[in-house]
């Protein structure tokens, strides 16, 4: 089984500015809980009768669908610190990438391909787990910010749909050796900032739209109290959860994660070009407010000496087709779950007997791995599991897995290992080069029809 990254949009952190992402690739933010406003996130409701801005191939997309979308990306805006743009402007983008989607989702349908209702309840427990919290607090989060759990589960079937299509159709991507090597060349030596790998977390004091110079320099001095205590040495995190406004703050303790710097806004990356790894920036101010931004990590990427968090899994892999569905695959990889945990069975000899992957005579043992060489959804689920536990059914585009993390330890990467590394983020980059082009194909061979603009 070759399992290579793909970005799948319930694993990735959304990117700069999400707008300009591939359709599959957003990621869905678990809205901010009751008392904690999101910065500039305008409501969710209409303020006029819905009526049709567009139809696809005789399917519409209506202004409540723009707005509620636009709403989502606000906030994603707002937590990375990036300025919304003009609102006919963004009205635009994001319906032009509603009809892009739908475009894509009519493809996805005319392909056979379908997703069934217990990969959208491992969908959604995974984003509960992502956000620290479980699906009845994230339901009741849903609840309290007016999405409907019928809206958010058919959001999250799209999304699966539009993730399945694009690798049904790039599954056979690859990288040369003589790229890897070039590439390789090219990082040692490179200022590039897709080379400079940095862990930022940030706190946001968000500054309403229409804010006079008082309220501003009011807002301004409460971030330079905070900037204040974090070069103090208090605890970031700690400070970010109690006063940061950014969406999910209170959940990740406005830890952004690991990402080269060309996937951070360029006022983040500016601000902290000169600091070192535990380094606190000046207060900056973006169009969502005033920012306080420390930096975590900071290393170049896939050099020698390069230190990573390697994991030992094993699995149990059944493919499905005609004579399995996912469901009755999910079923059963369930079932051997329930007997292992009760001493009734044993893993390896589960695997050596049932599992439908090379690594089957070796127990499912796969050895030690770098992160980003397993899916995301399979490394996903390896990362948020202890030594010793074993994940829920997971699937992804081999089929269905049953995953047990069994160590894990700190490692330098060997020559073949950054290789390795090297070739999958190639591959990555040629996916969504390739996506790009493939989606205006699909959005060109559309019948679309413009309405009335949305608002």
């Amino acid at each position: 089984m070759n399992l290579r990254p793909h970005l799948l949009w319930l694993a990735c952190a959304a990117q700069a500015l999400a707008l300009t992402l591939p359709a599959g690739a957003q990621g869905l933010r678990v809205p901010p809980s009751a008392g904690r406003p999101a910065a500039r996130a305008p409501d969710a409701a209409p303020r006029t009768a819905d009526y049709i801005v567009a139809v696809v191939n005789s399917e519409p997309i209506t202004n409540h669908e723009v707005r509620q979308r636009m709403a989502r990306f606000e906030a994603q805006l707002a937590q990375q610190g990036q300025p919304v743009p003009p609102r006919p402007q963004f009205a635009r983008q994001v319906l032009e990438r509603l009809i892009s989607e739908k475009a894509q989702l009519q493809l996805a349908a005319d392909n056979g391909i379908r997703v069934d209702e217990s990969a959208i309840d491992q969908a959604e427990q995974n984003i509960a787990r992502q956000n620290q919290i479980d699906v009845a607090e994230l339901r009741r989060r849903l609840q309290a910010d007016g999405i409907p759990l019928a809206s958010f589960r058919e959001e999250l079937r799209n999304q699966l749909l539009l993730t399945r299509l694009r690798e049904r159709e790039f599954a056979a991507t690859k990288v040369s050796d003589l790229e890897v090597d070039q590439y390789l060349r090219e990082r040692e030596n490179s200022s590039d900032p897709a080379s400079l790998e940095l862990n930022l977390a940030h706190i946001l004091v968000a500054v309403p739209e229409n804010a006079g110079e008082a309220q501003v320099a009011q807002l301004r001095a409460r971030a330079q109290r905070v900037q204040e205590r974090a070069r103090a040495g208090e605890d970031f995190v700690k400070l970010a959860r109690e006063l940061s406004d950014a969406p999910g703050a209170a959940q990740n303790g406005g830890v952004v994660g690991v990402r080269t710097a060309d996937r951070y806004p360029p006022l983040f990356v500016d601000a902290v070009q000169a600091l070192p790894a535990g380094g606190v920036s000046d207060v900056i101010r973006s169009g969502a407010g005033f920012h306080v931004v420390k930096v975590l990590e900071k290393r170049r990427a896939d050099l020698p000496g390069a230190q990573v968090v390697q994991s030992h899994a094993r699995h149990i892999l059944l493919r499905t087709g005609p004579q399995l569905t996912e469901a009755a695959a999910r079923q059963r990889l369930a079932d051997y779950k329930r007997r292992i945990q009760a001493g009734q069975a044993d893993f390896a000899q589960l695997a050596r007997e049932h599992s439908q992957d090379a690594s089957a005579a070796n127990g499912g043992d796969l050895g030690w791995a770098s992160p980003g060489l397993f899916v995301p959804e399979f490394e996903e689920a390896i990362d948020g599991l202890k030594p010793g536990e074993i994940a829920d059914p997971v699937v992804s585009r081999f089929g269905v897995h049953l995953i047990q993390l069994l160590e894990r330890r700190e490692a330098t990467l060997s020559a073949r290992e950054r290789r390795e590394l090297a070739r999958a983020m190639l591959r990555e980059k040629k996916l969504d080069e390739a996506y790009a082009k493939w989606a205006q194909d699909v959005r060109g061979r559309a019948w679309v029809e413009l309405r009335e603009p949305p608002t």
